[in-house]
């Protein structure tokens, strides 16, 4: 047997701006200009999500202006290409044939970029369709939501659902650098600007005791989506979750632990049970708080730790149940099927991040089913008849 190891270094880059595609504002530019390996311009392929043009519309002929001005370095090979964005476009296959053909087409190659401009999930499908065309287009993520800024974006992973299942066809792969333009931020609407504020909560609690104090100091004012709080907020939610991606020692996720997704098990259940009508940051909301009280039960958790953090999740525009949660199979909540499509999706062995204190985190192999029960009667007990920002079954 021939034996070598394969050392790779990857250069994970984070860039925050305002006005990205003022032509004033060389951001984009001199990323491209500082990596430029051939001489001359650089072709660019520029993909951007419906919804964000559809709130933004001068964005596309601001793009155009921006690459005419720095055509010195920059070639945009065509007007933007404006595709369906949301979580529902990661079921459709024919765009991912969408993106690959205008990448034939135009012959954008392993020296080219593609600029993704959108949210969360319109990162994932265009960051797909460029990691699996040619084995991989250098791409420049622009994530557009709070929840991709300060987390999603700012990570290494593709992938579309498949099978009924989220992100079930997927790559790992390092985009070439993340640009994080904080004037999205004015165009979106409150729920989804609120979304990313409980991943910040999220990264908090699993390795940032700090950050969960600024959070909580700050709660009534990102409640009310003060701009500072919440770019702060996003800023170091995702110095936290590009910290861990690039300090964990496992990137790809070749093991069975997932420590940033504390919370998500129910959560990615809950959204399929809802058919997406649960945004994710709601589901991410429940999933944490059904997880802090099955800490509680299990004896892992202080409960009035557990109380402090739930008020925290609440202050900020969340609530903390849906009924959608109701539906069952067989007599059992179909949200316990989370577990197991959670353990699946790795392989191997059922691996839960939980928190024992604030900023600490602790990984389990088994979940007790009655425990979860108990749990989930408590948040019912305590959310079910409170008003909701979130959309529940009637």
């Amino acid at each position: 047997m021939i034996q070598r190891p394969i050392p790779i270094t990857f250069q994970h880059r984070v860039a925050f701006t305002h006005g990205a595609f003022d032509t004033k504002n060389h951001t984009l530019r001199d990323l491209v200009a500082d990596a430029c390996d051939l001489g001359g311009r650089s072709k660019v392929l520029v993909l951007l999500d419906s919804g964000v043009a559809e709130a933004n519309p001068k964005l596309a002929e601001q793009i155009s202006q921006y690459f005419a001005v720095h055509a010195d370095t920059l070639h945009l090979v065509t007007d933007p290409m404006i595709i369906t964005g949301g979580e529902p476009s990661k079921n459709s296959w024919s765009l991912v044939e969408k993106i690959w053909q205008a990448i034939e087409f135009h012959k954008i190659c392993r020296h080219s970029y593609i600029v993704a401009i959108g949210g969360g999930a319109f990162l994932d499908l265009a960051g797909f369709g460029a990691a699996t065309a040619h084995r991989g287009i250098r791409l420049i993520r622009m994530p557009t939501t709070t929840l991709s800024q300060g987390d999603g974006g700012v990570g290494v992973k593709n992938g579309v659902n498949y099978f009924g299942k989220k992100n079930w066809v997927g790559t790992f792969s390092v985009p070439f650098a993340i640009v994080n333009d904080l004037d999205f931020i004015a165009s979106l609407p409150e729920r989804a600007c609120r979304d990313g504020i409980i991943e910040a909560i999220k990264v908090s609690l699993i390795r940032d005791r700090d950050f969960y104090r600024y959070l909580q100091a700050n709660g009534e004012a990102l409640g009310r989506l003060e701009k500072h709080p919440l770019e702060t907020t996003i800023r170091r939610s995702a110095e936290n979750h590009v910290d861990h991606i690039a300090s964990s020692g496992d990137p790809f996720e070749y093991g069975s632990a997932r420590p940033l997704d504390f919370g998500h098990w129910a959560a990615h259940k809950l959204e399929q049970i809802s058919n997406f009508e649960v945004s994710h940051g709601e589901a991410v909301a429940i999933g944490m708080a059904l997880d802090l009280l099955y800490s509680v039960e299990i004896g892992l958790l202080d409960k009035a730790v557990a109380g402090e953090i739930l008020a925290l999740i609440t202050t900020v525009g969340f609530n903390l149940w849906s009924d959608f949660l109701d539906a069952g199979e067989r007599g059992r909540p179909v949200v316990l099927a989370g577990l197991e499509e959670f353990r699946e999706h790795l392989g191997g062995e059922l691996t839960i991040t939980l928190i024992p204190g604030i900023g600490e985190k602790l990984e389990v192999h088994e979940m007790d089913e009655d425990a979860i029960l108990r749990a989930l009667n408590s948040l019912r007990s305590r959310y079910s008849s409170a008003s909701s920002r979130l959309i529940g079954k009637k």
